[in-house]
């Protein structure tokens, strides 16, 4: 154990003097010894977008939290430090966010992936919950607690991303509105600090790191561990879609279901632009869909919407038939809806299949090679009072005859959000009398296949997606990017507004270096003799 740990810090040594020398002789494969720590690999410069190629020096596979923690003591230590370090967990950023150009890559997943779930006894205070590294993919911590009855409360729709990589930005989908995000959803964080202390902290203890490394990007720290919350499993889910031919009653009804929490589990939205759309989503959707849209009118392209809610459903067999089915559940709340007559479409599946659903989605696209593409996404929140004139811009830069891919939209509540927190949400838009309690998410998660899309669209694309985020961000609309990029300082400035301050001490706090997460291209490095 000993000689391990020392052969550990000697590799670390080693690869920061060299990768601070001025020769940069470290530009290969390398392998120092039976720690097997060190190494270069073509994937720590690839990430899901596509879009941004950095490569670093090295990667750094850590067998346990303690070489991150070596890795960045020595490097706070050195006086001529100039690497910059990015955690590295599913590689699935848009824009290089996980890269790190000649610095050093931490995969996360090399860590031993345990996973300890605690379900709290009858007789037992306190609460059911799982500790796990940072490294793990939600898929992995679902499959282990499912097997006690429990799982989270809050999801992502897709679940083969890593924990820490999730609460770094937020974490959000259709559970948002009734337990918050995912970063809602944490008792107490391991952190390695930019300046490589190893911290365990909570609301109550070390608070202030706590809350920066939630939402925080990974410019504090990065997250080993998490302790995890957890509720009570359902064994199925009444799954519904409905759909809609104007916006104003689809949007009324997405607030109507989200203003019932304690009937409604889940509640999503897409604006259907082209029947490529309505096809790729129903390949999540396991029921027959007979709707056959016009999109085709004379004087303009036509343009749907559908609702997706969901309802748990806790009845095993021969559970007591006093107890209200989710059936009945979801007729109750059906009346009170006015999509249009008839096209609505219910299916009951497992809780598993029903929150692993875009992995579906996932094995079609890579059949069909359009899964490693790019994907130049754009993921905003908007302002309920905005989200109407925000929904005009979309569709004024995109065609919807061509466009390929899902376009989410469905309202969250402020109030589920921890203001503590890291995560810039919209304040209120100019003109506007108060903070606003429904802020929506919409995500336009569009592919660019290469047969289809050459470099010059790619660019295009690209352009207009800035155009987009540029516009909404105006005092009119007053939206915000969710998993944001931002091209300077003086945008990012934007982006946090009131809370940048905050942002900048927190930095100042646990990563003067700036060392940490430079593919967010929020801080310069600062060298370390200037400190």
């Amino acid at each position: 154990m000993e000689f391990a740990l020392f052969c550990t810090k000697v590799n670390i040594l080693i690869l920061i003097l060299a990768l601070c020398s001025p020769c940069k002789f470290i530009q290969s494969p390398m392998d120092y010894g039976p720690s097997n720590l060190l190494e270069t690999k073509s994937s720590a410069s690839l990430d899901f977008g596509r879009i941004v190629f950095n490569s670093p020096s090295a990667v750094l596979r850590p067998q346990s939290p303690r070489d991150i923690s070596l890795l960045l003591t020595f490097h706070s230590a050195s006086s001529f430090s100039k690497v910059a370090v990015a955690a590295r967990g599913a590689g699935h950023s848009i824009y290089g966010q996980a890269q790190a150009i000649d610095g050093i890559v931490i995969e996360m997943d090399s860590i031993p992936s345990d996973i300890y779930v605690h379900k709290k006894r009858d007789d037992e205070s306190g609460v059911s919950y799982a500790d796990v590294g940072g490294g793990v993919l939600w898929v992995e911590l679902l499959e282990e607690s499912l097997k006690l009855g429990l799982a989270p409360r809050s999801w992502t729709d897709y679940l083969y991303l890593s924990i820490g990589g999730t609460l770094s930005n937020g974490g959000i989908s259709g559970q948002t509105f009734k337990y918050g995000p995912q970063i809602s959803n944490v008792l107490q964080l391991d952190v390695v600090t930019g300046k490589g202390d190893l911290i365990t902290c909570s609301p109550t203890s070390s608070s202030e790191l706590f809350y920066a490394v939630l939402g925080g990007l990974g410019q504090f720290g990065i997250i080993t561990r998490a302790r995890i919350l957890l509720q009570d499993a359902p064994q199925k889910v009444k799954w519904i879609r409905a759909f809609y031919d104007d916006f104003d009653t689809f949007t009324g009804d997405q607030e109507l279901l989200v203003s019932m929490p304690e009937l409604v589990d889940y509640v999503e939205g897409f604006i259907v632009p082209n029947e490529q759309s309505l096809l790729s989503t129903s390949v999540a959707f396991p029921a027959h869909l007979g709707f056959m849209p016009d999109f085709h009118h004379v004087s303009s392209a036509k343009v749907y919407y559908c609702i997706e809610f969901a309802v748990h459903d806790f009845q095993a067999e021969g559970t007591s038939a006093e107890q209200v089915s989710s059936s009945l559940v979801v007729e109750k709340i059906s009346k009170q809806m006015s999509y249009m007559p008839s096209l609505v479409y219910s299916v009951e599946v497992s809780y598993f299949d029903f929150l692993n659903r875009v992995r579906m989605e996932e094995m079609n696209l890579r059949s069909r090679g359009l899964w490693e593409i790019p994907h130049p996404w754009l993921n905003m929140f908007v302002p309920k009072s905005g989200i109407k004139e925000f929904k005009d811009l979309l569709l004024e830069n995109i065609s919807p005859n061509d466009f390929e891919g899902p376009i989410l939209i469905y309202p969250l509540l402020r109030d589920k959000w921890d203001a503590n927190t890291s995560v810039a949400l919209p304040d209120a838009p100019t003109g506007g009398d108060g903070v606003e309690q429904v802020v929506y998410i919409v995500g336009m998660l569009r592919s660019a296949n290469p047969a289809s899309c050459a470099a010059g669209c790619l660019d295009d694309i690209l352009r207009r997606n800035r155009q987009i985020a540029e516009a909404a961000s105006a005092g009119r609309i007053g939206g915000k990017q969710y998993l944001a990029h931002h091209p300077s300082l003086l945008h990012w400035r934007d982006h946090f507004g009131r809370h940048w301050n905050r942002f900048a001490a927190r930095k100042n706090l646990f990563d003067p270096l700036g060392v940490l997460a430079p593919g967010q291209g929020i801080f310069p490095r600062v060298h370390a003799s200037a400190l």
